[in-house]
């Protein structure tokens, strides 16, 4: 396999009664985001985790956030997962596993991800105010959630340390796209092998 040649990419547009959204996805990228959800904190913070992630993404997201934000972020934490669940396909050569433990000021967070096909998360990031400016700080819960579960991924999040509430969730989202950046890695010596004993993720 050539990597240099590789195209793990993928496109994915989800539209209900609440949201219309579309992502676009290049894990072989330079970190490049165009990032529009119409909430503008989670545009902040998909574009730290492209930047951490060397990933390309493109989001788009027009929802109904005069109701709240909620559908929005869980909806494109949907759409981002099964983009990257499909960029991947049958993870051939990944290394599979990756990890991050990341300061942000005084915050400290852990962030440990393996592509197992398995959607599960544990979320133990405390926030100590309920909103960060007019954003509500459980709505990340809500996005890891979505993403894990439709990404396939098994996705720890821990807070080590911090007290400012912006801090915390810059750091969980910048580890997050530290992690995925090794775990989507591809091994050269292993490049056409499907990392699992089963044999399939």
């Amino acid at each position: 396999m050539d990597l240099i040649k590789l195209d793990r990419t993928a496109e994915i547009a989800r539209k209900t009664k609440e949201t219309d959204v579309i992502v676009r996805l290049k894990l072989d990228g330079g970190g490049a985001a165009e990032i529009n959800t119409g909430v503008g904190f989670l545009d902040h913070m998909l574009t730290v985790f492209t930047v951490r992630s060397g990933f390309d993404l493109f989001v788009s997201c027009k929802g109904d956030t005069f109701v709240d934000d909620h559908h929005s972020v869980e909806d494109v934490g949907i759409a981002l997962g099964q983009a990257l669940s499909k960029a991947l396909g049958e993870c051939r050569g990944i290394t599979r596993y990756g990890s991050a433990l990341l300061p942000m000021d005084e915050a400290l967070i852990l962030c440990a991800v393996d592509i197992s096909g398995r959607g599960f998360l544990r979320f133990d990031v405390g926030f100590p105010t309920e909103k960060i400016g007019s954003f509500d700080t459980e709505l990340i819960e809500e996005f890891m959630r979505a993403f894990a579960h439709n990404a396939g991924v098994t996705l720890h999040l821990v807070k080590n340390a911090g007290n400012n509430s912006h801090h915390i969730a810059e750091g969980a989202f910048k580890a997050l796209g530290c992690a995925l950046r090794g775990a989507v890695a591809v091994d050269g010596r292993f490049s056409d092998v499907i990392p699992s004993s089963k044999g399939v993720i």
